[in-house]
């Protein structure tokens, strides 16, 4: 474990201001954001575009929405980076078993003395997601204010408060890339919320719980010598594979009843068109929950499922207005 002091320690070096090192330095912070991870808040805030595209009849203020996504990614790479920032002085990052999908990115790890920038990367996307939001609140009144205080919370407690409550671990990316961001979309595309997005909403809270979830299973040992609590350490990696595969049908669930029922035009059926990809992905998490090795093309699935599902679902509610 790194102590803390190293970070206090390396700041005092004299500082490399060269073109070459401060490439460097920018691949490392980079890095700590996680960047292909980026595109799920994308992928999550179309539904919020597509049912106010719906409601709407397709009058949208596409500044407004590119506002919108500037605060979900920014949002995202602030819990990104503050995560790396937390696992990296609690010295957790250096004892995970490392994938492509979990296990954190190792960027503080090869430059330690960077910790502080990382640290400053996290409070200013921050600042800029409540700085959107403050902008939004001006121009339609305080409807959006409880949004902004739950996603800011999500952020900023996610890794020091909510990893060490097992339910809290679960639902928390769900709140935060579901209800908070969709629904939020849709309200600053709008100036109201209204029943569409809250049930779209909850496509990807199953679906970006389930992210969460399964991407915990590789690091079990880890956080518990780090003192953390979510189901896959407390329960089992088995029994959380369950989970993992009724909230996969939950998702289902939400797209298909939404059809039906018509809160969604018919076309919003094409989000079930990632079904054979779930259902190899319950079958693969439920037969390698402990082999590690095995479990690595099952993650991969998992990830194209959080980022197909909810687009192809917003792809289908346009349609159905359009045509």
């Amino acid at each position: 474990m790194l102590p803390v002091g190293t970070i206090m320690n390396t700041k005092k070096k004299k500082p490399d201001n060269s073109p070459s090192n401060l490439v460097e330095n920018l691949k490392i912070v980079t890095g700590t954001m996680r960047l292909p991870f980026l595109l799920l808040a994308p992928a999550t805030m179309m539904l919020g575009l597509a049912t106010a595209f719906q409601e709407t009849g397709g009058n949208i203020n596409f500044f407004h929405f590119f506002l919108a996504l500037l605060a979900g990614v920014c949002a995202h790479v602030s819990v990104n980076t503050l995560n790396e920032f937390s696992d990296f002085r609690t010295g957790l990052d250096s004892h995970t078993c490392r994938t492509p999908f979990s296990g954190g990115s190792g960027s503080l790890q090869i430059r330690p003395d960077l910790a502080w920038l990382t640290l400053a990367t996290g409070i200013l996307t921050s600042l800029i997601t409540a700085g959107v939001g403050i902008f939004f609140i001006m121009k339609y009144g305080l409807g959006l204010l409880p949004l902004l205080i739950a996603g800011l919370a999500v952020v900023i407690a996610y890794t020091p408060v909510m990893t060490h409550s097992p339910v809290a671990c679960l639902i928390a990316p769900g709140l935060g890339f579901g209800t908070i961001m969709v629904l939020g979309t849709h309200f600053i595309l709008t100036g109201h919320y209204s029943f569409p997005p809250l049930w779209a909403s909850f496509i990807p809270f199953f679906l970006v719980n389930d992210l969460l979830l399964l991407n915990q299973f590789p690091d079990v040992d880890a956080d518990k010598k780090a003192g953390r609590r979510h189901f896959p350490l407390t329960i089992g990696r088995e029994k959380s594979s369950l989970i993992y595969s009724w909230q996969l049908g939950l998702s289902y669930f939400v797209i298909i009843s939404g059809v039906l029922t018509g809160i969604f035009p018919w076309p919003a059926i094409l989000g079930i068109l990632t079904l054979p990809l779930a259902v190899s992905a319950a079958k693969g998490a439920r037969k390698y929950h402990d082999n590690m090795e095995m479990l690595l093309p099952v993650l991969k699935k998992n990830v194209l499922l959080n980022l197909l599902t909810p687009a192809f679902t917003a792809v289908g509610i346009m349609l159905g207005v359009l045509f």
